[in-house]
């Protein structure tokens, strides 16, 4: 084995260990591994950087404006109404609703999207039934990952698999050419779902209310008296905070309520405290000198003369700005004007420190504030508000030309007019051209974790390519495999992409599978479609862990799952679908 080659495979495990442990963010952790390439001489500057100009990258940026410019429209929003009155019939009814509309507009949508804006629908279903959130979100996001594999433009996998294979000389994959698959496909997975559900699916409480109803058990005010030591000292600068790891929430003094204080604000003698912590922390703090527990009368009175501060529950999506910082670090208080009063985190529930805590995609938070504030933080794509749904109004001027564009870039590449590089690049013009979308809008559509993301793993393939490693591991895997017939060959590479996906990203899984299958194929001197439509599946179609795909993460909170309901749920799943593949793909696409 060549320096060349012993240097490829050790970037790469170092990649996957960083994946899997998930010390950095997963587009920092493709930019680390692409940066290593290029150090280390495998890859020059410009082949390194490539994968910012490559084909996948630049038609998934275009389909991101393209989503956005049909979401800002407000068109999808329209049906939501229709949406809440049929899902209320009774479960079953819920379930086919919420899954037929996820599937159908992730085929064409960007599926977190998608899932972000059925969400709040979801829960206010649950609100006005007795439908659990739990028995009803995770089907939504399952939903979502079976349409996005229906057409080429349903996941980022699919193009990106598309692109690489074009690359290297395969033929590129028509819009709906693997529809059919992934219908039969989705019909087992639906099956298994209506069947299932109401038995494996936990029966839990909504954590929204979970959430408020314990926090406000926390909530309580304390007055300063004259003998508190606290007196003059800054609010950050203070044992409530320091010791006791108090969070203050709003200060009123000589009847003036104050919610967005600055850190630096001195305590003063009659102060009375609006304050979060926890039992224990409280029956400390009430044995210090200089606080004692207050009436609310005083803080409900200036409560209800000021700008009503309600709590809100919020989740943030894949892609927010939030992700990876702190609230002490973006100085969340003061920056946008309303308190986080609790964050639920990978099934963890904190009620202080708060300002140390680095947030991730998924988390809930409980906000106080304004419902002008929470809008801000909403329109900026920084949350999604799960507290209650409120019908955005169509702008027809906007539809009309967004819905168009969206069918004519599908059109155009369904009856190869021209690539889905060129009609998704036209297209993304057209809805800055036409004012559906201003340019500041798309910019802020497109998830640049996503193209960072596709960037830094391409690097993988290309190294692979270059340096022999994906001829090797082929060469390896026919020699291991070579007894069994093609068939069982793509069943065992299926499961293992699928494997493999749950533990790092599906991007970077596609990248390494995609040159290894290619070049399997060309070995085994078979068609090499049904090995790129396995990894295709195989990596869209992961339902084992809350990590595996964004819109299992975006569920994960407000379902109140634990990890262990992915795997009880999913896991069969997966595997049903596992051998569902290794029957109907072959048979889609045969390997002569």
């Amino acid at each position: 084995m060549s320096t060349e080659l012993i240097i490829t495979f050790s970037i790469i495990v170092i990649g996957v260990i960083l994946f899997v442990r998930d010390y950095f963010s997963i587009d920092t952790t493709s930019i680390i591994i692409m940066a290593l390439f290029i150090v280390t001489g495998i890859l020059s500057p410009e082949e390194g950087f490539s994968g910012f100009n490559h084909p996948a990258t630049i038609t998934l940026g275009c389909i991101f404006v393209i989503s956005g410019g049909i979401f800002n429209s407000g068109i999808l929003d329209g049906l939501s109404y229709k949406i809440i009155k049929l899902a209320k019939v009774n479960y079953i009814m819920a379930l086919v609703v919420f899954c037929s509309i996820s599937s159908l507009f992730s085929a064409f949508i960007n599926d977190t999207a998608v899932v972000a804006l059925l969400l709040p629908i979801a829960l206010t279903v649950c609100r006005e039934t007795n439908i659990k959130p739990s028995m009803l979100l995770m089907p939504i996001s399952f939903a979502a990952l079976f349409g996005g594999t229906c057409t080429l433009i349903g996941t980022s996998t699919n193009i990106l698999i598309s692109s690489y294979a074009k690359a290297y000389g395969v033929p590129a994959f028509g819009m709906f050419e693997f529809s059919a698959a992934a219908l039969c496909l989705m019909v087992v997975g639906f099956v298994y779902m209506f069947l299932v559900a109401p038995f494996l699916l936990p029966k839990k409480e909504t954590t929204t209310e979970a959430l408020t109803q314990k926090a406000e058990k926390y909530i309580t005010e304390i007055e300063v008296d004259t003998t508190s030591p606290e007196i003059g000292r800054p609010v950050e600068s203070t044992k409530l905070v320091k010791d006791f790891n108090v969070n203050i929430l709003a200060i009123l003094r000589n009847g003036e309520l104050n919610h967005q204080f600055l850190p630096n604000m001195k305590i003063m003698a009659g102060d009375i405290l609006k304050i979060m912590a926890p039992p224990a922390a409280l029956n400390r703090l009430l044995g210090v000198k200089g606080y004692k527990v207050s009436g609310s009368r005083r803080m409900k009175a200036a409560e209800q003369q000021t700008n009503a501060h309600n709590v809100y529950e919020v989740i943030i999506p894949f892609g927010s700005e939030l992700s990876g910082k702190s609230l002490k670090d973006m100085n969340f208080k003061q920056q946008f004007k309303c308190v986080v009063v609790a964050i639920r985190q990978r099934g963890e529930i904190v009620y202080n420190k708060l300002s140390n805590t680095i947030l991730q995609e998924g988390d809930m938070l409980l906000l106080l504030g304004q419902n002008e504030e929470i809008d801000y933080l909403e329109e900026n794509q920084l949350v999604i508000k799960l507290s209650e749904y409120t019908k955005k109004k169509t702008n027809y001027r906007k539809a009309i030309p967004a819905i168009l564009i969206g069918i004519g870039v599908i059109l155009a590449a369904t009856f190869n007019l021209t690539s889905i590089l060129i009609s998704a690049m036209i297209g993304a013009l057209l809805m800055i051209m036409t004012r559906t979308l201003e340019p500041i809008e798309a910019y802020k559509a497109v998830e640049w974790k996503v193209i960072f993301m596709m960037a830094g793993v391409l690097s993988m393939g290309t190294a692979l390519e270059k340096t022999g490693g994906a001829l090797q591991i082929a060469d390896f895997i026919k020699a291991t495999l070579g007894q069994y017939d093609a068939q069982i060959t793509l069943s065992i590479l299926f499961l293992a992409t699928v494997i493999f996906t749950n533990l790092i990203s599906s991007k970077a899984t596609a990248a390494l599978m995609t040159p290894i299958v290619i070049s399997l194929a060309a070995a085994m001197e078979v068609n090499s479609r049904p090995f790129l439509i396995a990894v295709m599946f195989a990596c869209s179609l992961t339902f084992m862990t809350p990590m595996s795909y964004p819109t299992n993460t975006m569920v994960y909170g407000p379902g109140n799952y634990k990890f262990n309901d992915f795997l009880k749920f999913g896991g069969p799943l997966n595997l049903i679908i596992w051998l569902a593949a290794s029957v109907v793909i072959p048979y889609f696409f045969p390997f002569k």
